[in-house]
């Protein structure tokens, strides 16, 4: 087998990388691409006008690559760019905060990146952990440095689904694996396969000033439909989720609103 791409949203400072990275170099051989800084809620973009600077150097005996840029041009970079040969499999993650639901899942720089791995056809997982409900007082926690126990935990159960996955074959018709999981999980948390809940959010920014907003998460989640069997019930009842998914496969519709909407060419 080849190597591992591992990158992320949280850049070089995440408390997870290393960790990571280290888990999972007991799987595979592990090359590491990472923002230079923070890039979360930026789903997958890529940069278009800006030059993107690269450097390489030795975080806590980790060599690793990072890129002045999103978490989607460090998977292209990784793959097409950097090195001589293409990874067999892109790793985003660990994510500091949970990416559960659909409208967090396509928000999600950590996806993002996951996202990426598959446009270039290679197998794609994303990592995530938090507090399901109240992730946005944790991660203020996490920045005070608290919550250090979670890293070796999660990087250790992460790596343990990357290990099956490469043994079993990336599944069929499958093309990302999204994986969240509560703060105290581990490798004898039950785990679950689930589809997305159908959720989304209100309110992004507060005003700042007369003129300037700034981004503040803070509104209401929006749910929609029965949640039993999505990712957030599982995570809410203090287990890890599993959810396959496919990426913007067309729709079929109603035949009445078909041929409404079909024009015949003349």
């Amino acid at each position: 087998m080849g190597y591992i791409l591992l990158t992320n949203d949280d850049g070089l400072d995440s408390p997870a990388l290393v960790p990571f990275a280290c888990a999972l170099a007991k799987v595979a051989t592990v090359r590491t691409v990472v923002p230079d800084r923070e890039r979360s809620w930026i789903s997958k973009a890529i940069s278009r006008w800006d030059e993107l600077h690269v450097r390489e150097l030795v975080r806590d005996g980790l060599e690793l690559v990072t890129v002045a840029g999103f978490p989607a041009d460090c998977t292209n970079l990784g793959v097409h760019s950097l090195f001589d040969t293409p990874p067999d499999m892109v790793v985003s993650g660990v994510n500091i905060g949970l990416n559960t639901g659909l409208g967090f899942f396509l928000s999600s720089g950590t996806v993002g990146a996951a996202m990426e791995g598959w446009i270039a056809g290679l197998p794609a997982l994303a990592f995530s952990v938090g507090i399901p409900d109240q992730d946005r007082e944790w991660k203020a926690r996490i920045k005070q440095g608290e919550f250090a126990d979670v890293w070796p935990r999660a990087a250790a159960l992460s790596a343990e689904i990357v290990g099956t996955v490469r043994q079993s074959g990336f599944p069929a018709g499958v093309d990302l694996l999204n994986v969240n999981f509560p703060v105290g999980a581990d490798l004898h948390t039950p785990r679950v396969v689930t589809r997305l809940a159908n959720v989304g959010y209100e309110r992004l920014f507060r005003c700042k000033q007369e003129g300037i907003y700034v981004h503040d998460a803070s509104g209401q989640i929006r749910e929609s439909g029965d949640l039993n069997g999505t990712d957030i019930s599982i995570l809410r009842a203090g287990r890890v989720s599993i959810t396959p998914v496919r990426l913007a496969h067309a729709a079929k519709l109603d035949p009445e609103l078909k041929r409404r909407l079909e024009k015949s060419s003349g």
